[in-house]
């Protein structure tokens, strides 16, 4: 996990077109998603995080974002205990 904030511009870029991060996550509210969802480029810099596979995401204790990632939440959804 690398958080954005400890990245600079061109190191981003850079693991970014290498295909070194693949998914981002908001740090806070414990969310992962594609590089590409909506809701993922309003966030915060500051509470944004970039993960190396969804696996990396998922052992952090991260969850699928509902909204890039429908059916992989709703799965998730399915095990939580209410």
């Amino acid at each position: 996990m690398k958080k954005h904030g400890e990245l600079s511009k061109s190191e981003l870029f850079h693991e970014i077109r290498h295909q070194r991060l693949l998914w981002a996550g908001n740090r806070k509210l414990k969310i992962y998603g594609t590089l590409h969802c909506k809701s993922g480029k309003r966030m915060k810099v500051e509470n944004r995080v970039f993960f190396a596979s969804e696996k990396e995401a998922m052992e952090a204790g991260y969850r699928p974002c509902g909204h890039c990632m429908r059916t992989k939440y709703a799965e998730w959804k399915q095990y939580q205990d209410f």
